[in-house]
């Protein structure tokens, strides 16, 4: 026997390696995480034209306000917007956002299968209320559930159509996936047929479909 080493010593050496082994596991998969929220944004950044730099900066500093944002100018105080609430304006007014490469950049994302092997989308309509908003254009009547039986309301505003994809077990996180406004000419039946079949479309054209994985 060349090399000899005592019983606790091997235990040590053990837990070592073990400790070592998790950190480095960890690590890869904080690594991967990285890399999908790097290659997410930027994609998000690539499907941004005019006001590209100054649109980005607003999309960061949504997400890291921890308050609900009531108005824009709100956003300049967040350190991850460095412009003023002239500019804030300015890129919301005249900025550009190319629908189809923001589609594809939220087609990326890794989606979590259910129990099965599939992946399950939800459809809803929501309601953007803007009562006092009378010089907008393509306003419509929304329903809005009103508390007590029989109160339900009309209110101006806007619906849109959402595709969400459902996150599996209990929670109430989803992934939204697409949303078109509904216009005064357009069945919202007809719309989110249509958005449905786009949105698998997209999703198999994204490898998120297999031959053994349904939607």
């Amino acid at each position: 026997m060349i090399f000899g080493f005592l019983r606790k010593n091997l235990e040590i050496k053990a837990v070592a390696v073990a400790f070592i082994m998790s950190w480095r596991e960890g690590r890869n998969r904080a690594d991967q995480q990285t890399a999908r929220l790097a290659g997410f944004r930027d994609g998000l950044y690539c499907s941004l034209g005019m006001r590209r730099d100054a649109l980005f900066e607003i999309c960061d500093a949504l997400a890291c306000r921890p308050e609900r944002v009531h108005m824009l100018a709100e956003l300049c105080l967040e350190p991850e917007c460095r412009r003023g609430h002239g500019g804030v304006y300015d890129a919301v007014n005249s900025g550009e956002i190319v629908i189809g490469r923001l589609r594809r950049a939220v087609d990326a994302v890794p989606l979590r299968p259910w129990d099965d092997g599939r992946i399950r989308l939800a459809c809803d309509v929501s309601n953007w209320l803007r009562p006092d908003a009378e010089t907008s254009p393509e306003r419509l009547f929304c329903h809005v559930y009103a508390r007590g039986k029989g109160n339900a309301q009309m209110i101006p505003g806007w619906p849109y159509s959402w595709i969400a994809v459902l996150e599996p077990g209990r929670t109430s996180w989803t992934l939204p996936l697409d949303t078109v406004r509904l216009g005064p000419e357009d069945d919202a039946t007809e719309v989110t047929a249509a958005q449905v079949r786009d949105a698998v479309a997209r999703l198999t054209a994204a490898g998120h479909w297999k031959p053994s994985r349904g939607l």
